[in-house]
Formats: C-alpha cells, sequence, structure tokens
C-alpha cells in the first residue's frame, strides 16, 4: 500500500506531495549523503540543490527524465546515480559536476552522450550498461583518468580506436553487445586488467599474451572456436577455459575431446564489477 500511495503522490508537483516522498528531508546530513532512490520521484526537488557541501546524491530507480538547472550548485558532488530511470538524453548539467568521479547512467533510455560529458575530467568510473547506444560515444575517449567502464547490454558492435587515449583504463565490461570480433583497439591497450566480452558474437580471440597488465578476460557466451591466449596467471572464463582443454587439431579439423576430458561446469556467476572508490 505504501509504494501505490507513493507512486499515486509523485504525479502531483504541490510541495507538501514532494515532502511526503522525501520523508521530510529538510537538512543535508551529517554523512553529506543524500539516497532518494526508488521513491517513485518525476523531479528533483529543488531544496536538495541547496546542499551545497553534498558528496554522494542517489537518484536510482525513479521516473526522472530531467534535471533542475539548480543542481549546478553541488560543486562538490563526487558520486551522482541516475541509473534506473527514464533519460532519454543525459541533461547538460551533470556536466557541469566537474568533481564527479562516480557515474552512475544505467538503465536509462540514453542513445548518445553529449560532448559537454568531456568537463568531466575527475570521471573514473561510467556506468552506461543497459541503455540504447549503437556506438560508444567518442566523448568517453575524452575522460583522461577514467579506469572504468561499463559499457554492457548495448547494441555495440565496435570501438573507435580513440579508446586506447585512455591509458588509466583498467577494466571494461562489455557483455550483451553486438560485437562480432575482439575489439582490435583493446589489443593496444596493454595496461588493462580485466576485458568482459561474455554474451556476444566473436567467432575468433586473438592471442592476448601481449597485454603485461591483463588478470581477467571472461569470453564466455560467444560462437567461438577458439579461447583467447593468455599470459601465465591470467584467469580466463569461458569454453576452453585453464580448467579444461581446448579441443585439439588434426589437419584443420577439430577432434572431440573424450568423455573422461570434458570440461566441469562453469560457475553459474560471473564474477561482479565493483564501482572504485573515489
Amino acid at each position: 500500500m505504501g509504494n501505490s500511495l507513493k507512486a499515486m503522490v509523485a504525479f502531483l508537483p504541490s510541495d507538501e506531495c514532494q515532502k511526503y516522498l522525501l520523508e521530510d528531508l529538510e537538512e543535508m546530513p551529517v554523512d553529506k549523503m543524500v539516497d532518494l532512490s526508488g521513491r517513485q520521484l518525476r523531479r528533483l526537488p529543488l531544496h536538495i540543490c541547496s546542499f551545497r557541501e553534498l558528496v554522494k546524491l542517489y537518484l536510482s530507480d525513479n521516473n526522472l527524465n530531467h534535471l533542475p538547472p539548480e543542481l549546478e550548485q553541488l560543486q562538490n558532488l563526487q558520486i551522482l546515480a541516475l541509473d534506473f530511470n527514464n533519460f532519454k538524453a543525459l541533461p547538460l548539467v551533470v556536466c557541469t559536476l566537474k568533481q564527479l568521479c562516480i557515474l552512475y547512467l544505467g538503465n536509462n533510455k540514453l542513445c548518445s552522450l553529449p560532448l559537454e560529458l568531456r568537463l568531466l575530467q575527475n570521471l573514473k568510473t561510467l556506468w552506461i550498461e543497459s541503455n540504447c547506444l549503437q556506438c560508444l560515444p567518442e566523448v568517453v575517449c575524452e575522460l583522461s583518468l577514467l579506469k572504468t567502464l561499463h559499457a554492457g547490454s548495448n547494441a555495440l558492435r565496435t570501438l573507435p580506436t580513440q579508446l586506447r587515449c585512455l591509458q588509466e583504463l583498467r577494466t571494461i565490461w562489455l557483455s550483451g553487445n553486438l560485437l562480432s570480433e575482439f575489439p582490435p583497439v583493446l589489443l593496444d591497450m596493454p595496461f588493462l586488467e580485466v576485458i568482459d566480452v561474455d554474451r556476444n558474437s566473436i567467432r575468433f580471440f586473438p592471442s592476448l599474451a601481449h597485454l603485461p597488465g591483463l588478470k581477467l578476460v571472461i569470453y564466455d557466451h560467444n560462437p567461438c572456436r577458439n579461447a583467447p591466449k593468455v599470459a601465465k596467471g591470467v584467469r580466463r572464463v569461458g569454453r576452453w577455459s585453464e580448467e579444461s582443454p581446448e579441443p585439439r587439431k588434426r589437419s584443420g579439423a577439430v577432434i572431440e575431446i573424450t568423455l573422461d576430458e570434458r570440461p566441469s561446469p562453469l560457475p553459474a556467476t560471473k564474477p561482479e564489477p565493483e564501482a572504485e572508490p573515489c
């Protein structure tokens, strides 16, 4: 009943109704964090923008599709969560928050990102998974301090060559896209530690043994006929990983492995990505 009532109240723009959704949040918490996730919000209450020392603002799982220009007042904000909303475009006011280091934009309806995103030069972690991106916006390649990029569950077919400019990038998550080949640009990024291309359409994997920083590669659920070769100590998650042999080849033909050699089932879940601290 409580959630149903909140859903109905969310349609009413009066200050009294919005105060009910905020549960009388009138002063900035001592920990400088405001969590308004799952409140059925359709607009951000303006008085939140008066909390000028705010460091973390979570607005996940609401019904937001725009943000007020007054949000620019939050110049100390380092973490902003806008995932699971109804944004079709990233509000430009977000790009004025120059201290942001973690930005959650997943599970919206974004088809692109504005060029103004390049202004967020302190950004270290960017989540843009589960949107409507058909290509990785090139502006992402201008975020020089970016360490973690979550771009899974979009409709990406390629990656821009400019991605190699991100020398701080350590983990890239690309599962659930439309990649038909392993992105060549990743072969020129020696500092990558985690590569996830699970659930794509990759049929052949080149050797990754030359990537000195690589620690984990996830390539499961691809129609591949080989596993990517990796250096000693690198963990592979997928068919013919280090726990099981690749099929032996003879004169170009694949020989089936015997019952005694069949690999044990892989774990049902893969390692979950962790958001990096600021």
